[in-house]
């Protein structure tokens, strides 16, 4: 119930908090049954959460990066000590095949290593140089200062990659951390938190849970947002950390291209497609989901696709590694699934293979290659987010460009050809990333930014921006030699003195030594 018009903001901010939920089920994508209930962390609790690491965080800024290198090290030997039981809760409650749950906690482990090894350059002291010749008397310094504490709302489909992942530089740079998982997947970030805990860490890194009201709370107390999340999300996001001036990053998903023109190598196309459509059953951000295929080699390219996606395991495989796609992890989303393929079936498209919702309790979805496309239908325009990828025929590079730029998504790409036309097509794509005879490969490589154009985001993961977003800059100027009492631009202006500085500053700015004297 809506509070009344004449309730008092007092009176409606109780009601609400009467009617919040008090935990939430976490559930088994693959069956449906319940893993276990979780606390729900109100605006209260999670105030005082950011109260409390804030409290901690100046203690973990002091002791510097090395002392914090310490700690991030201790935590990644526990994650390679409990990897098997990180990916068996992985498992459970995301519905995720082994081999994509294992990434999860290598992830991590390979994130601690590069920023601890790369971070401390790149949040290093800067000394530039003065311009100015009265500045050559002036020390020129900037730092890079943490926020105190990092607020990280983090979605269903990667829980510790989008959520770890992102603390992991924050933490290196020096502040404190608190992490909003989604409600579907709380349960893997709370175990590795509890391995921060156990190796005795200091207390900057927790997690809050619930739903909208828990991240909302969130936004509103830290001093820094990352989220990750879809675009509609995002910008109720961003409207709300704009009350605060909360500075924040989005990652808001995408609708990614794949090129495949005539003097590609189809049978790396095709598997490098099915790979980069159907990882983590086409739950990734940079799935492959809309397939551009000039039009000699469309029918020879439909055919090694559709064979290598027939081929494809889908079931549970335990610690087994049996099975290549997993299930559905929020409830939600298949209902989105099934509507973007049976919009596409309605208005002519060829469904080869999948199509259909899987039976028994559970959500699954088959594997679906859906021929004969075009931007009519919902899967060549909306993320799809499952194991789901259009193809269409082109006649020429030029339309191949045209239509992968028609979209108002912008996160990463991927171009097949022979590898100077490729990489020159990958210039005219207008997306953040660009692989070059591949798939998703961009994300693997940490040295490099992350981030995407258009609807797809603001600011960017990896390389240097990926830890400097955690930091405000500060510039600090210092005499290099003895002061006197007065500076020649101070006051008083005098004629004279104004003069002086006019001829000094035409001597050292002008070109020629006509000009510079004045002549």
């Amino acid at each position: 119930m809506e509070p009344t018009a004449t309730s008092s903001p007092e009176a409606a901010a109780t009601q609400a908090a009467a009617q919040a939920p008090e935990s939430f089920e976490v559930r088994r994508p693959t069956d449906g049954s319940v893993i276990r209930s979780v606390p729900v962390d109100g605006p209260a609790e999670v105030r005082a959460t950011v109260e409390r690491v804030r409290a901690a965080q100046k203690e973990w800024e002091r002791i510097g990066v090395r002392g914090r290198t310490q700690w991030l090290h201790r935590w990644r030997d526990w994650l390679l000590d409990h990897r098997e039981e990180i990916a068996d809760v992985v498992q459970e409650e995301t519905g995720k095949v082994r081999g994509d749950a294992m990434l999860e906690s290598i992830y991590l482990e390979v994130a601690i290593n590069y920023w601890t090894k790369e971070g401390p350059r790149f949040i290093a002291d800067e000394h530039p140089k003065p311009t100015l010749l009265i500045g050559r008397a002036k020390r020129l310094r900037v730092r890079y200062r943490p926020y105190p504490v990092v607020g990280i709302i983090s979605p269903w489909n990667f829980p510790l990659i989008l959520s770890a992942g992102d603390a992991i530089p924050a933490l290196t740079a020096g502040a404190a951390v608190v992490i909003k998982p989604s409600e579907y997947t709380p349960l893997e970030l709370m175990e590795v938190v509890r391995g921060w805990r156990e190796i005795g860490a200091p207390d900057v890194l927790a997690v809050v849970n619930g739903m909208a009201e828990t991240g909302g709370a969130l936004v509103d107390e830290v001093d820094y947002l990352c989220f990750t999340g879809s675009d509609r999300t995002g910008r109720a996001v961003m409207k709300r950390a704009a009350d605060t001036l909360t500075p924040v990053s989005l990652e808001l998903g995408g609708k990614d291209p794949a090129v495949v023109l005539r003097d590609a190598d189809l049978d790396r196309a095709a598997n490098a497609v099915a790979f980069g459509g159907f990882i983590n059953t086409g739950q990734v951000c940079m799935s492959i989901e809309r397939v551009y295929v000039e039009e000699p080699v469309y029918e020879e390219f439909l055919g090694k696709l559709t064979a290598k996606v027939r081929g494809l395991k889908q079931g549970q495989d335990g610690r087994g590694y049996g099975c290549d796609l997993g299930a559905i992890t929020s409830p939600e989303q298949i209902e989105i699934i099934e509507r973007h393929v049976e919009d596409a079936r309605a208005k002519g498209a060829r469904i080869l293979t999948g199509g259909r919702r899987g039976e028994g309790p559970g959500d699954w979805y088959e594997p679906t290659v859906i021929a004969d496309a075009d931007h009519s239908m919902q899967v060549m325009v909306d993320e799809t987010f499952g194991p789901v990828v259009g193809v269409m025929k082109v006649a020429d590079e030029e339309e191949a460009v045209r239509m992968a730029n028609d979209t108002r998504y912008g996160l990463s790409a991927s171009v097949f050809a022979s590898p100077e036309r490729a990489e020159r097509v990958a210039e005219r794509l207008e997306a953040g990333a660009v692989n070059v005879n591949d798939a998703l490969i961009n994300y693997f490589f940490l040295e490099v930014p992350m981030g995407g154009w258009k609807d797809s985001g603001i600011g960017w993961r990896h390389g240097a921006t990926g830890i400097r977003k955690f930091c405000r800059t500060e510039s600090i100027v210092t005499p290099r030699f003895r002061t006197t009492k007065d500076e020649p631009l101070w006051y008083p202006y005098t004629a004279r003195r104004r003069r002086l500085l006019g001829r000094i500053y035409r001597a050292v700015n002008a070109r020629g030594l006509r000009n510079r004297l004045g002549i």
